[in-house]
């Protein structure tokens, strides 16, 4: 049996199973996270195969498996290792979608001796003569927050920064939909593979706060002249000395979180959620500078949450019946 310092029981392993990473929480019936790890083992480097999965999940929970082998702890994970070519694809879920539809369209895999692992799906979001948007892994934060603030279960728009930034629609405890700005890997193109990045040293640990802010209200205030435009003013006032090369990757940042910023809000609003409460979730760092982004556009932030998958992963588990509350 799995037992914390304090004497609690684990019930669940909750595995938030990623492209570039995989982490791992032992949680208790309480929703309570016993302990947890992470490894560099995410769906990018497996290739698709079963028995890679297979491994990578008995090095770093293995142990925790083994502990009660009578009794084993349920499995249950999130992200891409759903995907297409992940461990075993969990088909999209259509929005508006509830954590009930996510839980009823799991599908399981075994592995080991007598294991399984329960995986949830993504959701998909298609509005009317628009393409199709996806998300993978997201969907469970949001239930995450859900259950950390049932109050946003009314109305809500969550931002959740990242290579991949979402912007989403919470009603009547419903993803209703949302809409996904590249930023992110945009930036990361751009610093490494563009002329932009040539006049740049290399990334160091110390942001320039002020140049950031710069790029923010130039893209507030590009009126029409569009991104592409703006983009070039990276390299024109680098080489015109106009702004320092050390804060031309901050501005270059500040100009890609603004339109983003720019373009969330105005689908904030026309979703209706103009007076609803805004909410962050992700890196503490990543989340602090879309706040000081916001601070621009003057848009209020009510809530700022680190990673919410492991109270998501519990949630739905919960809700299923999944969880092992037997000692």
């Amino acid at each position: 049996m799995v037992i914390s310092s304090s004497g609690q029981h684990a019930a669940l392993l909750a595995l938030d199973w990623g492209s570039s990473g995989l982490r791992a929480f032992l949680i208790d019936a309480q929703g309570q996270t016993l302990a947890s790890r992470s490894s560099a083992m995410g769906a990018s480097v497996m290739d698709g195969k079963p028995q890679a999965y297979a491994q990578a999940l008995e090095q770093i929970a293995g142990d925790w498996l083994q502990a009660q082998p009578q009794l084993p702890l349920p499995l249950l994970a999130c992200g891409m290792v759903g995907a297409k070519h992940g461990w075993r694809e969990a088909p999209y879920v259509d929005c508006p979608a509830s954590e009930a539809d996510l839980a009823a369209s799991s599908v399981e895999v075994a592995f080991g001796v007598g294991q399984h692992l329960r995986i949830l799906p993504g959701l998909r979001y298609q509005p009317q003569g628009m393409p199709p948007d996806v998300m993978r892994g997201e969907e469970t934060q949001l239930f995450g927050a859900l259950a950390l603030h049932p109050g946003l279960a009314e109305a809500a728009c969550v931002v959740m920064p990242g290579t991949h930034s979402k912007w989403a629609e919470l009603r009547d405890a419903k993803v209703r939909g949302f809409a996904t700005q590249m930023t992110g890997e945009l930036f990361a193109l751009l610093r490494q593979h563009s002329v932009l990045g040539r006049l740049m040293p290399e990334p160091e640990a110390a942001t320039d706060s002020s140049a950031f802010l710069a790029g923010v209200r130039a893209a507030r205030d590009a009126g029409h002249l569009g991104l592409g435009h703006q983009l070039f003013a990276v390299r024109s006032l680098g080489l015109t000395e106009q702004l320092p090369a050390s804060g031309l990757a901050d501005y270059m940042s500040g100009l890609l979180i603004g339109h983003e910023l720019r373009a969330g809000l105005a689908w904030r609003t026309a979703h209706g959620l103009g007076l609803a409460p805004l909410l962050l979730i992700g890196e503490p760092e990543l989340c602090a500078r879309y706040e000081q982004g916001l601070n621009v556009f003057d848009g209020v932030v009510a809530l700022r949450l680190d990673n919410t998958a492991p109270t998501g992963l519990w949630r739905l588990a919960q809700s299923a019946g999944w969880l092992q509350l037997s000692h």
